[in-house]
């Protein structure tokens, strides 16, 4: 029954999807919305147990110290911050006991890796992590400087949490895309060459590409350049473009028919 009843839910589910689209009845629609609202559901629960996923990973990594199992530290304490910071919101200009607050939560979560990590003295390690956990509980109930706010908005105006992101995540992102642009840059150098008369087509027409906005050349070769240009990116490529994505859909369309039918059921575990 475990495994029938995953295959039963896909397949009736699966082909109401594929029926409700030729059918355009009110009813109909209302049955799609209704499951389309499943989707942020489940959504929100797959989200729940990737955070206990990484949570379990990163604390065996702690356990077992394994190379580099310093950032893993640095990852909790990231992945706990921006959660409390996302569910609290100061509620005029003070702080109050704010930070205490937070550093009590996650001197909590640090003892609770701590006695998950070791194999003795895990007695010592619980005791420590109930009183920082009584002390963040006590500054919650008694504290009126800042609240909880789960069904609105107003953690996303709350300054840390404003600070981290634009200060701390929004810099790391922008220094990983900008790291890629080496490895964008060595790839094309690799693919670029010479080697037989299609690397040459896609040396020759990346060059006339690329040095259509070369401010040297613009005026000179400027309108034959722009018209080649033009025509590389407006017929060839995106011919080439189209008949990509026409066999990525025609994927889709057999990897679904294969989940819906039962043959991948890659999902249950199982290849």
């Amino acid at each position: 029954m475990k495994r029938q009843i995953p295959l039963m839910l896909v397949l009736v589910f699966g082909m109401f999807l594929i029926f409700q689209y030729f059918i355009p009845h009110e009813t109909s629609e209302k049955a799609y919305e209704f499951l389309l609202d499943w989707i942020t559901i489940i959504g929100i629960f797959a989200m729940a147990l990737a955070i206990w996923s990484l949570f379990r990973v990163t604390v065996a990594k702690v356990r077992t110290r394994k190379e580099n199992w310093g950032y893993s530290i640095f990852t909790l304490v990231g992945l706990f911050s921006m959660m409390i910071f996302g569910w609290t919101a100061p509620n005029g200009e003070g702080w109050g006991w704010y930070f205490i607050f937070v550093l009590s939560v996650l001197m909590a979560i640090g003892m609770l890796v701590q006695t998950m990590s070791v194999k003795s003295g895990r007695g010592l390690w619980a005791g420590l992590m109930f009183v920082f956990l009584i002390i963040a509980v006590l500054i919650g109930i008694f504290d009126n400087a800042w609240s909880f706010h789960f069904m609105s908005a107003e953690p996303l105006e709350n300054p840390m949490f404003r600070s981290f992101f634009d200060f701390v995540l929004m810099p790391i992102l922008a220094t990983t895309f900008s790291l890629l642009a080496f490895f964008i840059a060595s790839a094309a150098y690799r693919a670029f060459r010479a080697r037989n008369l299609l690397a040459t087509l896609l040396l020759v027409s990346a060059l006339i590409v690329m040095l259509r906005f070369n401010p040297y050349l613009t005026p000179i070769f400027g309108d034959y350049m722009a018209r080649t240009s033009n025509w590389l990116m407006n017929v060839p490529n995106l011919a080439a473009q189209r008949a990509i994505v026409m066999g990525v859909g025609l994927g889709i369309v057999a990897t679904a028919l294969k989940v819906i039918l039962g043959i991948e059921r890659g999902y249950m575990g199982k290849g």
